[in-house]
């Protein structure tokens, strides 16, 4: 069966939450902060290629989502970047925006890639906002939520 029209459902990844750590040592009497970052949400990219000839795939599934950052830990440990998510489509691809109608992209030869849909921004631990007179700050930024989607 040829299927040349599909409407499917994106999500990027959200990005991870920073973290609130504090050093504790023993000679130490103020450690000072060290919460890590969070990851970057998981981006959304359509891959042209030659050996697809129909959209059958999107039939059958039509919501993607890419994986979400993960969030900052102690230590001043950074949260691991989601994964970007490649969905191979045919050459010749026309991406429209469901609600609006405007095309987004236009998939013409082989290999190429579009960025579709970007994955959020981590949050930012608690030592990034340490300063000469806030020296131990007990926030973090959150990670932040997608904005749209497709």
């Amino acid at each position: 069966m040829f299927v040349d029209v599909a409407k499917i459902h994106l999500k990027a990844g959200k990005g991870g939450d920073g973290a609130v750590a504090f050093r504790r040592e023993k000679y130490e009497p103020s450690g000072g902060p060290y919460g890590g970052d969070g990851g970057d949400g998981g981006s959304i990219i359509l891959q042209g290629d030659e050996g697809i000839r129909t959209l059958m795939d999107f039939r059958y599934k039509r919501s993607y989502k890419a994986e979400n950052g993960e969030n900052g830990r102690n230590k001043k440990q950074y949260g691991r970047k989601g994964r970007d998510l490649i969905l191979k489509v045919p050459v010749g691809t026309l991406v429209k925006d469901a609600e609006t109608g405007k095309v987004i992209a236009d998939i013409k030869e082989h290999n190429q890639q579009v960025l579709i849909v970007r994955g959020r921004k981590g949050g930012r631990g608690n030592a990034k906002f340490a300063t000469p007179t806030r020296r131990a700050p007990r926030f973090a930024e959150p990670g932040r939520r997608v904005k749209k989607e497709l």
